[in-house]
């Protein structure tokens, strides 16, 4: 349960008489040490209190629908579900909710990323504690973290990466099973002539098979074809002789 603080009134010093809650805070980090370690910082402020670290995105949308905290502070990167998608799911329980991600990363998209799902922004994991305590009151008031400039960029940037990623997932796509194969086989490490032998192809063929790959992913070399396709999930480095 949240406890209540007395405030001084207004600006001439004289006490209104009004007391406010303080501002209650859900932290949400997979590692418990920062977790608790956070908590027991901003317990420090009066006018914030902690209801609840959690430590995985489930728990966290649980802990959002129990309590109702005025600012969630979630961590961008957890195994299982990650912070992006339970802000996601905690807006989709809950319009009012605010979320600030934390983020221990400089992946450029972030920022992108969170005000699409509905976060109010994102704080580095290496802000002061204070900082973060003034980022909680900002948003807490509505205030914006974040220049729009710097979102409507950030959001440009993230839609041409997307824009890239969808042109190259088509060209993967356009890769017959026996491109797959010898894409697959090459990333085995084996020769030309050993790829050519363990598919049962002449020489000629793979060439041609070598280059149709070439042209459909748009690449000058096979190194790039076999990096694009490792990258985008479309072949692994498996030895097909299975000798491990």
């Amino acid at each position: 349960m949240a406890r209540s603080v007395s405030t001084s009134g207004t600006g001439n010093g004289k006490a209104d008489g009004a007391t406010r809650k303080p501002i209650t805070v859900l932290i949400v980090d997979d590692e418990r040490t920062f977790g608790e370690a956070l908590e027991v910082a901003l317990e420090r402020e009066k006018d914030l209190h902690v209801v609840h670290v959690a430590t995985d995105g489930r728990e966290a949308v649980a802990s959002a629908g129990e309590h109702r905290p005025d600012v969630v502070l979630m961590d961008d990167s957890m195994p299982g579900m990650s912070g992006i998608e339970a802000t996601r799911r905690i807006i989709q329980i809950d319009p009012q909710a605010t979320v600030v991600i934390l983020s221990g990363t400089d992946e450029e998209h972030m920022l992108a990323r969170a005000v699409q799902a509905g976060a109010a922004g994102v704080v580095s994991k290496t802000e002061g504690v204070r900082d973060v305590a003034v980022t909680v009151r900002r948003v807490h008031r509505g205030e914006a973290i974040h220049d729009q400039g710097e979102v409507e960029v950030a959001q440009r940037r993230l839609r041409h990466r997307r824009g890239q990623e969808d042109d190259i997932k088509e060209r993967l796509d356009r890769l017959t099973p026996r491109e797959i194969e010898i894409l697959t086989a090459m990333a085995s490490g084996r020769t030309p002539e050993e790829i050519a032998t363990v598919l049962r192809m002449s020489p000629n063929t793979l060439r041609t098979h070598s280059q149709n790959i070439l042209t459909k992913l748009r690449v000058h070399s096979r190194m790039e074809a076999l990096v694009l396709a490792i990258r985008h999930g479309k072949v692994g480095t498996v030895d097909l002789t299975g000798k491990g």
